[in-house]
């Protein structure tokens, strides 16, 4: 490893170097990254001087075949190479090794020589190398058969079939019945906000169509009705147990852009993927600082499907739209809109798109119409109101289709499923109540807020009132952009609550005032505001307010189980 109270040769510095385990933003293989911070403007020459340090050492190591790349952004650059998945560790020391050559270069040091570093590095691999795992990593490509790894364990196959081994106590690939090894269908999720709904909400499909479903989620591992475990198992690590779990007849696999970012995806192949939106959130980590940087990212999962198998991306998101014309998938759009422009071009040409019609689902393939369901027949759209609730079901019967559900199929599974806090806790659960509606949701950003308050904008109400607070380490920008996204639903109370757990270096009351200055700002009126001491008291401050024919949007980003127990005290 290097120092780097050592290496700040020109403003140079290490700020993450780690394996990569699977397909990632770079490529569809495994490898390593190491991450730079490079604040003067000979960015160029570093990655000129370590890419040639780079080679000399994966040809002298006899890894001729593995590929190298980089990435340029502000105030940074991601140095990656390609490498056999049993030597990754190793190929970490490779890129750390040809960065510590670059900086001894630039130095002006007169000798730079591998031969520092070969001996520790060839150490590394041969204490790393495990022939019999390549040899079954080809075996299982060369059968056609599904195969994981981890630092543990190999598998072949997903689901009842799969053969779990030790990665030290390996068979041999001519001991392996391959012809009784087979597959489940697979779909992975992705996007801002949606992820979490739509692989649920898809869970009830295949519940309608008699099959056990897994799903991963950043609430939860869980295959049938059975929870293995809580938690965040939207990273690779989730998919690689749901995968080797023996009920697990179809999975649905929740993917978050900080999994993807750190060590990539964690399988290497699907049936078929989804984009649901891309907003502007989480941007600063890991070099990924813009819109575009994040679309990239998200799009990291077509990497586990092949150019035959669906795409299903979402024709009402600019950036989806835009990164597509750069792709060679077989895309299947998804939109609000019969006659949006992109779903029409793309129609016109032979492809397939998921819209909605006089208030009605269609799948349509080529000149193909496919009545699906009514929109108002689907639990969680509200009747239409909450429109981003209508996309996941788009999104859901397109990835539906993609894994060969019928029809019917699809159009009981939709209806079938209720957001409940049971099936989907903290993703707009209503309740109902002496004539009262309130729904409580967990969204956290500007675009997941923006959805939740056109939602309740939608619906009917004879008053309406928006709940939030928010962490402290959010910029004062970015918060003013969540207060203007709540107002969009033209709320006649605002209750602002304090979030004393989450202060993150802000005094108390501070982000209180900071929410109400911004709503002051945006016309609020004073006696239009409330406060709070933190979640549950504005619960319970909000349903002392309310009345019947109101309407609450409660954002439970805090004490989510408390309020919701509130919530059911109240619909008992």
């Amino acid at each position: 490893m290097i120092d780097n109270d050592k290496s700040n040769c020109h403003d140079l510095k290490i700020s993450d170097s780690r394996r990569l385990t699977g397909p990632n933003l770079f490529w569809n293989k495994a490898g390593a990254i190491l991450d730079i911070e490079c604040s003067n403007n000979n960015t160029d020459k570093v990655i000129k001087l370590w890419k040639g340090h780079c080679r000399s050492l994966l040809d002298a190591l006899g890894w001729k075949d593995e590929e190298i790349r980089t990435r340029i952004y502000d105030g940074g650059a991601s140095l990656v190479i390609s490498a056999p998945i049993d030597c990754l560790y190793a190929a970490t020391e490779v890129t750390e090794a040809a960065f510590a050559m670059t900086i001894k270069e630039l130095e002006g040091t007169t000798t730079v020589s591998i031969d520092d570093h070969l001996p520790l590095l060839l150490k590394e691999i041969n204490s790393e190398i495990n022939p019999a795992l390549i040899a079954l990593q080809k075996a299982a490509a060369l059968h056609d058969v599904k195969f994981l790894s981890d630092d543990d364990e190999i598998s072949l196959g997903y689901g009842k079939t799969t053969q779990l081994y030790a990665v030290d106590k390996l068979p041999k690939p001519e001991d392996i019945d391959w012809a009784a090894i087979t597959d489940i269908p697979v779909a992975m999720v992705t996007g801002t906000n949606g992820k979490s709904t739509t692989v649920r909400l898809a869970s009830s499909v295949v519940k309608a169509a008699g099959l056990r479903c897994g799903i991963t989620s950043t609430d939860y591992i869980r295959v049938g009705d059975e929870i293995l475990d809580t938690g965040d198992y939207s990273g690779p690590g989730g998919a690689r147990t749901l995968l080797r779990h023996p009920k697990s007849e179809v999975a649905l696999l929740e993917v978050a852009r900080g999994g993807m970012l750190r060590r990539g995806l964690g399988i290497n192949q699907a049936t078929t993927v989804v984009v649901t939106n891309v907003a502007e959130d989480h941007l600063g980590e890991y070099g990924i600082n813009t819109l575009e940087d994040m679309v990239e990212t998200k799009f990291t999962v077509r990497q586990v499907i092949n150019n035959q198998q669906d795409l299903i991306l979402n024709a009402d998101d600019a950036g989806c739209v835009n990164f597509a014309k750069t792709l060679d998938n077989k895309i299947v759009w998804f939109s609000w809109f019969n006659n949006n422009t992109t779903v029409l071009e793309h129609l016109k040409n032979g492809g397939s798109a998921c819209f909605v019609e006089n208030g009605e689902i269609i799948y349509q393939s080529d000149k193909s119409k496919q009545p699906i369901i009514a929109v108002q027949d689907i639990p969680i759209t509200f009747s239409g109101a909450a429109k981003h609730n209508v996309h996941n079901a788009l999104a859901v019967t397109a990835m539906c289709r993609a894994m060969g559900f019928d029809t019917n199929t699809i159009a009981q599974g939709l209806k079938d499923f209720k957001s409940t806090p049971e099936n989907n806790p903290g993703r707009g659960n209503l309740f109902e109540f002496d004539g009262i509606k309130a729904i409580a949701d967990f969204a956290h950003n500007e675009h997941g807020l923006s959805l939740m308050a056109e939602t309740i904008k939608n619906m009917p109400a004879k008053r309406r009132l928006v709940m939030m607070g928010q962490a402290g380490d959010r910029t004062d920008d970015l918060i003013k952009g969540l207060v203007k996204s709540a107002l969009k639903s033209n709320p006649d109370m605002l209750l602002i609550c304090e979030m004393e757990t989450h202060l993150r270096g802000r005094k108390p009351g501070e982000i209180p005032k900071l929410i109400e200055k911004y709503a002051l700002s945006f016309g609020i009126k004073p006696d239009q505001i409330m406060h709070a001491s933190d979640t549950i008291d504005g619960t319970k401050k909000a349903l002392n307010w309310s009345e019947s024919g109101d309407v609450l949007l409660l954002l439970a980003l805090t004490n989510r189980n408390q309020i919701i127990d509130l919530l059911n005290k109240q619909s008992d």
